[in-house]
C-alpha cells in the first residue's frame, strides 16, 4: 500500500516564476540566428549550470569574456540584466502554494538556482522567503537536478519520506529522477493541470 502523500515540494523557475534568456536577448540580439547561436555556442546552458553548481557569477563572466571578448558587453548581460529574463510569476501556481499553505500542508523546494540570483529572486518576490519550511538550492549545495543526491539531502535534512511527497517540475529529467528516489511526481505545464492533481490527491479543495 502506497503511503499517503502529506507533503508538496516545489520546483521555482518555471513553475512559480518565469526564467529564459529569451526575454533579454531578444532585446539585445534582434536576428534571430545570431541570438541562437550565441545561446548556444557562448552562454550556454552548461554554462549557466555552473553558476547553478555555485561558481560565482564575477568569475563565470570573466572567464567567457576572456574566451570571447567580441562579446564581453553580452555576456555581462546575463548576469547584470538577469531579472530581464524572469518577468514575473508563473500564472497560478502562487496562488496553488499560497493555498496549501493555508491548508496546512508542508511545502518544500529543490531548485537549480545559482545563490547569488537566487538571494535576488527572494528579494523580488518575497512568497519565496514565506512559504517554505526548507529550500535546497544547487548553488549552496553544489549539487543540481536531476543528481539524485539533491534529493537527498532536502530528505535527510527534514526527516523526509519519499513516498509521502508530491514533486512537482516542469524538467521531464528532474521528474524521473524524483520519481527514481520514491516521490510521486508531475510533470508541469500549466497550473490548470497542477490543481486538478492536487484536488485529486485531497490537498486542494475542487
Amino acid at each position: 500500500m502506497n503511503d499517503p502523500i502529506t507533503t508538496v515540494v516545489f520546483d521555482i523557475g518555471n513553475v512559480l516564476i518565469e526564467w529564459n534568456p529569451e526575454y533579454l536577448y531578444r532585446r539585445l540580439i534582434p536576428d534571430d540566428a545570431e541570438r541562437r547561436h550565441f545561446l548556444e555556442t557562448v552562454c550556454t546552458a552548461e554554462w549557466n549550470l555552473e553558476q547553478d553548481l555555485g561558481r560565482p557569477w564575477a568569475e563565470a563572466v570573466a572567464e567567457l569574456s576572456g574566451r570571447h571578448p567580441d562579446k564581453a558587453n553580452l555576456i555581462a548581460a546575463y548576469s547584470d540584466n538577469w531579472h530581464d529574463m524572469v518577468p514575473g510569476e508563473i500564472t497560478g501556481t502562487p496562488a496553488i502554494l499560497a493555498e496549501l499553505k493555508d491548508n496546512g500542508i508542508p511545502l518544500y523546494a529543490v531548485t537549480n538556482f545559482s545563490t547569488e540570483k537566487f538571494a535576488e529572486a527572494q528579494d523580488r518576490f518575497p512568497f519565496l522567503k514565506t512559504s517554505f519550511l526548507d529550500i535546497v538550492v544547487s548553488g549552496e549545495e553544489r549539487l543540481a537536478k536531476p543528481d539524485r543526491r539533491i534529493y537527498d539531502v532536502l530528505f535527510q535534512r527534514n526527516g523526509l519520506e519519499a513516498g509521502t511527497c508530491f514533486f512537482i517540475d516542469d524538467s521531464e529529467q528532474n521528474i524521473q529522477a524524483a520519481r527514481g528516489t520514491g516521490m510521486t511526481a508531475h510533470h508541469f505545464n500549466d497550473a490548470k493541470a497542477l490543481r486538478k492533481d492536487l484536488v485529486d490527491l485531497g490537498l486542494l479543495a475542487a
